[in-house]
């Protein structure tokens, strides 16, 4: 837990609205979750306000854990996740941003491979307008002992203006040699050749964006003990957008 306020030579804290943070400062003490040894749990958490969420889990031996976040609300919304994963344990991560106006919008990940076997996936889509920044900051860190860690990061951002602003860093921290690790980051624009094709087929303008959208950040809430709502909540903010 943080003593001091952080700034923007902190590498987690580089793209954050320092004066939001001030104004909630100090954060409380992050939640604690911890999943036993052959759990099996699951959680969603919608920023919808203008919040700081920071939670800390740590995953037992052979345990599964999913998380489904949804970040949309507040001139500065930020998560912020630590992970710790054991043997044999496995854990998700489906993730959405989406923001316009002069939101600064973040997911930041920390996900630690402490002990063999364990595997986990982190698919993150960011859907940004207007003068709008969206940051997803994430590191997967592998244990000098955590041999057979498998781990995967999918890192999409689609910019709906040029005034907007996506910031994406994946990172890989690797200490055991018999590991299978993965990132990829893209951060693009709609596609105009699709659009044209949506709108020759009679769709007005606005409804072919939020359909193309739609699909973008589609699957990332598949399997969340909320989906439909998260998913309703995702396509409402959508359409503000378009």
């Amino acid at each position: 837990m943080m003593t001091t306020l952080p700034t923007r030579r902190d590498e987690a804290w580089r793209y954050s609205d320092i004066d939001a943070i001030a104004a909630a400062w100090p954060l409380p003490a992050p939640e604690s979750i911890v999943v036993p040894a052959g759990g099996d749990f699951k959680r969603a958490i919608v920023q919808d306000a203008g919040a700081i969420h920071q939670v800390e889990m740590s995953i037992g031996k052979g345990a599964t854990a999913a998380l489904h976040v949804l970040n949309i609300g507040g001139a500065y919304g930020r998560i912020d996740l630590n992970i710790t994963l054991h043997e044999g344990a496995d854990f998700t991560l489906g993730a959405a941003q989406i923001g316009g106006g002069e939101q600064n919008l973040e997911i930041i990940t920390t996900v630690t491979h402490a002990e063999p076997g364990a595997t986990s996936r982190q698919v993150v889509r960011s859907v940004l307008g207007d003068t709008a920044t969206g940051t997803y900051l994430g590191k997967v860190a592998v244990a000098r002992d955590a041999q057979q860690t498998d781990s995967e990061q999918d890192v999409k951002a689609m910019l709906l203006d040029r005034s907007a602003t996506a910031n994406a860093k994946p990172e890989l921290e690797i200490f055991a040699d018999d590991v299978k690790c993965a990132h990829g980051c893209a951060i693009g624009e709609l596609d105009p050749m699709a659009l044209y094709y949506l709108q020759s087929r009679g769709m007005p303008p606005g409804e072919a964006k939020k359909l193309m959208l739609q699909a973008f950040v589609a699957g990332v809430f598949d399997g969340a003990d909320d989906e439909v709502r998260l998913q309703e909540l995702a396509l409402a903010k959508l359409g503000e957008l378009v």
